[in-house]
């Protein structure tokens, strides 16, 4: 055997192995998707996505978007075909700060109480994977809620702080003008600004506006809006005079759909945004063009269908969908984000309307834009979803009825490219198929 054969073997080997190990290699690299969510139609308002696409996860980031993205690419492949793929939805009225204190006055317990829920228990089985906590504390609890329930929750929990310094310990409290410090309470939100987004006026009974301008003073100090659940008061306040007075464009009115009107038999409570006639004052066109805020907030007590239907069918939208989750709600005709959302989808709202206040818009009017779509490179919060056809019957507050044919319902939550919710196991291996 001469040295030349002897050095084109050795060629030959070289090449060889190069070959093998570079073919291993590629398969590996091939490989450099986490997630491929595929076949689903993807709804992402921000960036006009509505159609049949592919959505890649890696590292716990959007990779990419775009159609026959091959699964060859991906370590795991979700069959999303005949499902509806959107961003995690942004629950942006909620109260999770549950605790054990007993409530002493009258009131719902929602600071550190039991009126109030575990946000991770609530969130991911509705397609949820944001929340914002809509004043359960003030500037003088912010921080045991933070620790308590914002840094041991996989749900991500943002915060509206209560004018109130106790935040919602009781009704009473509400009524403490000599509580609501403004200065206090920016201090506290520029101390977290990315956990804060703005300030909550809630359930005061004086006919004065005295927490809502406390609240925009806070809000002119950090540059957020307020959010205020109008209380009840004989005579009642003004709307009229909240939206185009007192609010500034990006200020937010929660409970839009709860019911009452002007009658003389009914002075006192809250005003509705229908009139006797139900027919939608016109002054609320007007400052919804101004950019004042008008969310659900279902709740226990604040959506009533007489209202919502003849809003709608008046042209009258929400600016975000909410649900109020509270303990007394949870149960009631409100139940979950989902059903809230299936309740403007039977009302005839279409389904890309009821995702763009249900993601995107929620998370422009808390002044975080990273949130509530699925660009490349943003977190991924995705929601897989399916739209259920059937008979199926939603509640208001008043226990009223609306049948509907349709309803949303969550197959698959993921928080942060996690699996957080798994209704039908689209994301495991099947029992016969995994290794031993």
């Amino acid at each position: 055997m001469n040295k030349q054969f002897i050095r084109k073997a050795g060629i030959y080997a070289a090449v060889f192995f190069i070959t093998v190990s570079l073919m291993a290699n590629s398969a590996v690299w091939a490989q450099e998707i986490d997630m491929l969510i595929k076949g689903g139609h993807v709804i992402d308002p921000k960036n006009k996505i509505d159609g049949k696409m592919d959505v890649a996860i890696k590292d716990g980031k959007i990779f990419r978007v775009a159609a026959d993205i091959p699964a060859s690419s991906a370590k795991k492949t979700v069959n999303a075909a005949g499902l509806y793929v959107s961003p995690g939805f942004i629950d942006m009225h909620v109260h999770v700060f549950a605790g054990t204190e007993e409530q002493k006055f009258t009131g719902f317990g929602i600071t550190n109480g039991f009126g109030s829920v575990v946000p991770d228990d609530f969130t991911f089985r509705s397609g949820v994977t944001t929340v914002v906590d809509a004043g359960s504390s003030g500037w003088r609890d912010f921080y045991k809620f933070k620790k308590q329930t914002i840094d041991n929750s996989q749900t991500r929990v943002l915060a509206f702080i209560s004018i109130a310094g106790n935040g919602m310990l009781g009704t009473v409290h509400a009524q403490d003008t000599t509580d609501m410090n403004p200065v206090a309470t920016a201090f506290v939100m520029n101390e977290y600004p990315d956990i804060i987004v703005g300030i909550k006026a809630h359930h005061y009974r004086g006919n004065d506006f005295t927490p809502v301008k406390r609240a925009i003073a806070a809000g002119n100090i950090t540059k957020k809006p307020i959010i205020v659940d109008f209380g009840s008061s004989t005579p009642k306040l003004s709307i009229k005079d909240l939206f185009l007075k007192y609010f500034r464009p990006g200020d937010i009115f929660t409970h839009t759909f709860s019911g009452s009107d002007m009658s003389e038999k009914n002075p006192g409570g809250r005003e509705s945004v229908i009139d006797e006639n139900n027919k939608v004052k016109p002054f609320i066109f007007e400052a919804q063009k101004q950019g004042r805020i008008f969310d659900v907030g279902h709740g226990g007590g604040a959506f009533v269908w007489s209202t919502a239907i003849n809003s709608l069918k008046q042209g009258f939208l929400p600016n975000t969908i909410s649900t109020d989750l509270y303990r007394n709600s949870r149960n009631a005709g409100m139940k979950d984000m989902a059903n809230v959302m299936s309740k403007f989808l039977v009302m005839g709202m279409s389904i890309q309307d009821i995702i763009l206040r249900s993601t995107w818009n929620p998370a422009n009017v808390i002044q975080h834009p990273e949130l509530g779509h699925l660009s490349v490179g943003a977190e991924a919060d995705v929601t897989v979803f399916n739209i259920l056809e059937g008979k199926f019957g939603y509640m208001d507050a008043r226990g009223s009825v609306f049948n509907g044919t349709k309803k949303i319902e969550a197959e698959l939550t993921l928080r942060a490219g996690k699996v957080a919710w798994d209704l039908n196991g689209l994301s495991g291996p099947q029992w016969d198929a995994a290794k031993k």
